[in-house]
C-alpha cells in the first residue's frame, strides 16, 4: 500500500508541475505579445505625431469665412438669367 501511495504522490506532483509549466507558458506568451503590441503602439503614436508636425503651420484657405448675402452680389439676377438661358432647356 505504501508503494501505491508513493506512485500516486509522484503522479500528482508530475501533473501539478505539468499544469504549472502550462500556466507559465501562457503568462510568458501574453507578456511577449503585450511587449510587442506596446512597442508597435508607441511607434504608431510617434509616427502619427511626426506626421502631424510635418505640415505648415498655416493652412491654405480657399475663401474667406465671411458669409455673403445674396443682396450683396452684384448682377446676381442677370447671371442667373444667363445661366438659365444657357444650360436649362427653355420654352422655344
Amino acid at each position: 500500500m505504501k508503494i501505491l501511495k508513493f506512485i500516486a504522490l509522484l503522479l500528482a506532483i508530475g501533473v501539478g508541475a505539468y499544469f504549472l509549466l502550462v500556466l507559465l507558458g501562457w503568462v510568458s506568451a501574453l507578456l511577449w505579445y503585450a511587449f510587442w503590441g506596446g512597442l508597435l503602439m508607441i511607434g504608431a503614436g510617434v509616427g502619427y505625431k511626426l506626421f502631424l508636425a510635418g505640415g505648415d503651420d498655416e493652412q491654405p484657405k480657399l475663401e474667406e469665412k465671411k458669409p455673403t448675402a445674396i443682396s450683396e452680389l452684384e448682377n446676381a439676377d442677370r447671371a442667373l438669367e444667363e445661366y438659365k438661358e444657357k444650360y436649362l432647356p427653355g420654352k422655344d
